[in-house]
């Protein structure tokens, strides 16, 4: 009785191994290849549930999303022979299963690394026909649609991939020619900006002879206004002194005197030598004689 449980058991043992191997599932982000002894029998197997000969067939599934492979910085020579140092970056995906088990064995990272290789050798041929303006602004775009069509033609044939893009993260100058370009580069700001302060400084000179004339201008205008103004002033205030005293001449007189006094003796240390017979103190004279004569 045990033995005829064990026997039993095993069987379902081996019966579940064989539908495990038996069974594979494939998803929309995947490829797969079906084997058999090691020998492709089907290079293109759709996404869903699938069945194969257990132990016999062999399944290898691999990414089948748009994948990245960074290249590395190289040193291309451009048309004029100068030198850059080029950092990019390439975007592919699995095209075609079978080329791509036969090249790589399924390995991705040996896919990655012959597809660095020819962007390298692609970038190098693309640069060596443009000069350096245009391998970093004029014609980038350009270079970099030519450099895909022509990946492409290889990568499908040899690696069974599809290169979807090629960009360059980065264009560098090489560091012993770095220096040189960007000390010429100070050097061509500093004259630059020499040349714009000393416009700045005559432009402020023309801007302060300008202000100050504009200056003088307005304060003699001012003046000039004050000065009639003034005038006008002084005018009708002898016009008014005039009325005022002309209806008494004796009145005006002694206001003069008294003013003239007043004036001459604001301060006690004053001193002034006259005739005591003085028209100037004519008035001062007339008081005495009338106190005087009461």
């Amino acid at each position: 009785m045990a033995n005829r449980i064990m026997v039993i058991l095993v069987g379902l043992v081996v019966t579940g191994l064989i539908l495990v191997n038996s069974v594979y599932t494939i998803t929309e982000l995947e490829r797969a290849v079906l084997l058999r002894f090691g020998e492709v029998r089907n290079s293109d197997i759709p996404p869903g549930l699938h069945f194969k000969v257990p132990f016999v067939d062999n399944v290898r599934i691999f990414d089948g999303r748009v994948l990245t492979v960074d290249a590395p910085a190289e040193r291309f020579l451009t048309l004029e022979k100068k030198a850059l140092i080029v950092d990019s970056f390439a975007k592919f995906k699995v095209q075609n299963v079978a080329k791509y088990y036969t090249a790589t064995s399924g390995d991705q990272r040996r896919a990655e690394e012959l597809l660095k290789e020819r962007v390298n050798n692609g970038l190098r041929n693309e640069i060596s026909n443009r000069t350096l303006h245009e391998v970093v602004s004029g014609q980038r775009d350009e270079l970099m649609i030519d450099l895909v069509n022509k990946l492409n033609v290889e990568a499908d044939d040899k690696l069974g991939i599809h290169v979807v893009d090629v960009r360059v993260k980065r264009i560098d100058l090489p560091e012993e020619v770095s220096q040189s370009v960007y000390s010429r580069m100070r050097t061509e700001r500093d004259i630059e900006a020499k040349e714009h302060r000393a416009k700045g400084q005559e432009m402020a000179v023309g801007i302060i002879a300008d202000a100050d004339k504009q200056k003088e201008v307005i304060l003699a205008n001012a003046y000039g206004d004050a000065e009639e103004t003034r005038g006008e002033g002084d005018a009708q205030a002898a016009s008014l002194y005039a009325a005022a005293f002309s209806q008494d001449p004796e009145f005006y007189k002694f206001y003069r005197s008294m003013s003239a006094y007043r004036r001459t003796f604001s301060q006690k240390s004053d001193i002034l030598l006259l005739d005591p017979d003085s028209d100037f103190f004519s008035y001062l004279n007339e008081s005495k004689s009338q106190i005087e004569r009461k």
